[in-house]
């Protein structure tokens, strides 16, 4: 069977009407496999892989697993500060979406590609290393923690750049990396980052001391998505799911 990889960058767009977004292009691999699964392999339909780029409104995600008691603000503060509160179905705990963040989903068929969900969480994270060394930055993984961290073994100086958090159901892969280009800090001190109550978070902006053009950090993160996961990355698609 023959994969294609589609991108599309959906803009600035709420996290629930991305997450069902998603959904749509999960159920598009799952139907198109059931076809194929019936037909000789010369007939077999083109199936594709997405790679989808956003940004969300102020919004706070939590995790499948993840703890409410580490949303530290009540609803009130909440809706007075415009703040979405939002239990998702991926992994990890709690989060920040909101501007100045790349958020990024795959949708990716893990057969297609050869790679197990171990190996696909790892080169994420290589892509966004792989980022960051483009911007003379050091960053690294910290044992026991998905994401992208610099300092990440220096006790009090470890802050994580980029959160990640999955669902993958029959091989197919949902949600994905959240990159602080030229994220507002500020609102990561009314949650426990990921759970963590010890340790930082940070952006590009602030590591480099001045603002990212975001276009520039989607191009790139795109070029090390084909580097790392060895895979050609189509044109924006168009007619395969309804539209946003």
């Amino acid at each position: 069977m023959e994969f294609q990889t589609l991108y599309k960058d959906l803009g600035v767009i709420k996290y629930k009407k991305a997450w069902d977004y998603q959904k749509n292009l999960v159920g598009h691999i799952f139907e198109t496999n059931k076809i194929n699964s019936e037909l000789p392999f010369c007939e077999q339909n083109l199936n594709y892989n997405f790679l989808l780029f956003c940004e969300h409104p102020h919004v706070y995600t939590l995790g499948k697993h993840g703890s409410e008691n580490n949303l530290l603000i009540p609803d009130k503060l909440l809706k007075e500060k415009g703040i979405e509160f939002i239990k998702s179905d991926r992994g990890g705990d709690i989060t920040y979406h909101g501007p100045g963040q790349i958020v990024g989903y795959p949708i990716f068929d893990l057969e297609a590609l050869g790679i197990r969900t171990k190996e696909y969480i790892f080169k994420m994270e290589n892509v966004i290393i792989g980022v960051l060394e483009d911007y003379s930055l050091k960053a690294e993984r910290l044992e026991g923690a998905t994401g992208v961290w610099i300092d990440a073994h220096i006790p009090g100086k470890a802050r994580k750049i980029c959160a990640m958090g999955v669902k993958i159901t029959k091989g197919v892969t949902m949600h994905g990396f959240a990159f602080n280009v030229n994220t507002d800090l500020t609102y990561y001190q009314y949650i426990n980052p990921c759970g963590f109550t010890d340790k930082g978070v940070t952006s590009l902006e602030k590591e480099l001391r001045r603002q990212v053009d975001i276009e520039e950090v989607k191009k790139k993160l795109k070029k090390h998505f084909c580097d790392v996961y060895n895979i050609d990355i189509s044109q924006e698609f168009i007619g395969i799911i309804q539209d946003v």
